[in-house]
């Protein structure tokens, strides 16, 4: 089965434009940083980043591009068959779906499910179950999602919903007597913590995501998912009501 990281990147943002590209810790972007993740621990897989054929977004192209990714460019606003594009250029089987909004993406959770992809009941798609929720779900910003190229193209074959042209996967996890699905069990650390938001979305995520970052980074404290969630939990309590604020006004 050939695999491929693809990931979703676009500079437009109703909330904050531009945020993958601006300083996040010292010279370092948020596509910077997942980027050097995702090839310095999987050499040997090709990492794709998925943008719109919009000239808004030829910085992010030609940095992507400078960073040692592969670009693909696509439809802004059909995301779906943006994906597909990118996959089939490569000839992929099976792709890890990255949002670019997540700088805390753990690297652990890529394996598994790339592990999972190719176990023996051959899943459709494979993700993290999350306190009662699928992790895309999830404000945590640390999991990935694991699908065919396959299933993708029978998203295609069976709906024209923006919906789902939109949201990748979302017809796929919702449609589970269609698909194959494959939930993994996520870190305990993550048991009932439904206060945590580390997906960028608002200035304030940036700042917040930006401060648990540069610490941790600067303490020389490994970004693992326990690692992060001790952190946020020893900051003063105004970290985690900042969090539950941005919940709440960006539920999803």
């Amino acid at each position: 089965m050939k695999k491929a990281i693809i990931i979703q990147a676009r500079i437009g943002s109703t909330r904050m434009p531009g945020k993958i590209l601006l300083p996040f810790f010292g010279d370092e972007t948020i596509l910077s940083i997942i980027l050097s993740r995702l090839i310095s621990s999987f050499p040997d897989i090709p990492v794709v980043v998925a943008t719109s054929a919009d000239s808004a977004n030829d910085p992010l192209a030609s940095e992507a591009v400078r960073l040692g990714a592969i670009c693909f460019r696509g439809d802004e606003n059909d995301v779906l068959s943006r994906f597909l594009g990118a996959a089939e250029m490569i000839g992929a089987e099976a792709i890890i779906r990255v949002c670019s909004d997540n700088p805390f993406l753990s690297a652990e959770a890529v394996a598994r499910e790339f592990q999972a992809l190719e176990s023996p009941i051959s899943p459709d798609y494979v993700g993290f179950w999350v306190n009662d929720r699928p992790n895309i779900l999830t404000h945590h910003g640390f999991y990935p999602e694991g699908v065919t190229v396959e299933a993708l193209r029978k998203v295609c074959a069976l709906t024209r919903e923006s919906l789902y042209h939109e949201h990748v996967t979302n017809f796929i996890y919702t449609h589970p007597d269609l698909f194959k699905i494959l939930w993994l069990s996520p870190d305990p650390a993550l048991n009932g913590r439904n206060d945590l938001r580390l997906t960028i979305d608002t200035p304030d995520d940036f700042e917040a995501a930006r401060r648990i970052y540069g610490e941790m980074i600067s303490d020389e404290i490994p970004l693992t998912i326990a690692n992060v969630v001790n952190h946020i939990d020893s900051a003063d309590p105004e970290l985690i009501e900042s969090m539950k604020c941005q919940i709440d006004r960006n539920s999803k």
